[in-house]
């Protein structure tokens, strides 16, 4: 793999070279390989090249760091998949600056039958709810939800869909050895055996806030639409909605409390234009015309509790009751409670409210 990936690495390692640039390079000449090879004058041909660039790449060596990444890579069990694989996202080759390669844990296909979930990180208990009800419908429909695994509707998104026993990616804005936010480890793993969790950043980059519009356009890149649930009028999700309507994407948004600030965003994109979606079949109605969606199905979804599930279950009541008191009651320490209680929410049995409150599900 190493030696297959090394050019690949090695042209993106170039000074100058970025996204639309290396897509350009790859268009002409096939294949990193042969840009290197390649004559200056055939060089010059491509747009946007230089003479400082054709000279980079001519007189180009290597990081260190590009074969100590790949063999992480493969240490880890995670795979890179470039712009010519065929498992390459059929939707992200169309946008203008798709990643030149994509670092990926879990297993992704080039299926188009995706739709992305977005929202606000403080999400409220009806924007969590909305959100689980609708990831599982569109599951029911055989639909794969992405998602940006950030805290509240992202996370709701992810969750939902497993809970239904569908598909799900989650895009980060930070590398594979990063997961951002950290209390998501359990959900990071959870995600990547029945999808895959995908970045375009190097494995130990940092959550930095330069890097979530980068990541947000990968989200509505590899998607048909995306679905905005609560949005104050200043909000990411919004920048993710605009990235969709540039590609030439569906944008949907799930109305809210009318006097919630956090539905402001939302409102203003329905006025704008954007779908309403209160159901499933509002967002199926507008993709029908471009893929092949199957009827719902009804499935019958069986629990399987363990004992130490039981025990923490016992802990928790309908009326909310925090981390903190699960922990005192059973005695369990806080960081397998948290990923027990993951369980437990993707069994639908538990749901998780602001400030780390859970409660049964009634």
């Amino acid at each position: 793999m190493i030696s297959k990936l090394l050019p690949w690495f090695a042209l993106k390692s170039v000074p100058g070279i970025g996204n639309n640039l290396f897509k350009r390079l790859i268009d002409r000449f096939k294949c990193p390989e042969s840009v290197f090879k390649a004559s200056e004058q055939s060089l010059y041909q491509v747009k946007g090249i230089s003479e400082k660039l054709v000279s980079a790449i001519k007189n180009h060596k290597i990081p260190s760091w590009v074969e100590r990444e790949i063999d992480t890579v493969i240490k880890k069990g995670y795979r890179v998949i470039t712009l010519i694989d065929a498992y390459y996202p059929k939707l992200l080759l169309e946008i203008p600056d798709p990643p030149s390669f994509l670092y990926v844990y879990g297993n992704i296909d080039s299926s188009i039958k995706n739709i992305a979930i977005v929202g606000s990180r403080s999400a409220t208990n009806y924007g969590i709810s909305a959100t689980k009800r609708l990831c599982s419908e569109l599951v029911d429909f055989g639909i794969t939800i992405v998602s940006g695994l950030a805290k509240g509707i992202d996370t709701a998104a992810h969750i939902g869909t497993l809970s239904a026993k569908g598909k799900t990616i989650a895009v980060l804005g930070s590398g594979l050895l990063r997961v951002y936010p950290e209390e998501n480890i359990s959900l990071f793993h959870k995600i990547a055996e029945n999808g895959a969790v995908i970045s375009e950043f190097s494995l130990t980059e940092s959550p930095n806030k330069y890097n979530f519009p980068l990541r947000n356009r990968i989200i509505s890149g590899v998607s048909l639409g995306t679905v905005v649930v609560e949005a104050a009028q200043k909000s990411g999700s919004l920048i993710t909605a605009k990235l969709a309507l540039d590609q030439n994407r569906e944008v949907f948004a799930v109305p809210g409390q009318v006097d919630s600030f956090k539905s402001f965003g939302t409102h203003n994109l329905i006025k704008q234009g954007a779908k309403l979606v209160v159901t499933a079949q509002d967002i199926i109605d507008e993709i029908s015309n471009i893929i092949d969606v199957k009827s719902p199905v009804q499935k019958n979804r069986p629990l399987d509790i363990s004992e130490e599930e039981l025990h923490i279950l016992d802990s928790i009541e309908i009326v909310p009751i925090h981390i903190d008191e699960i922990v005192r009651k059973t005695g369990i320490e806080v960081s397998k409670i948290s990923s027990i209680l993951l369980m437990l929410e993707l069994k639908g049995i538990v749901k998780q409210l602001q400030g780390k409150f859970f409660s049964k599900e009634v």
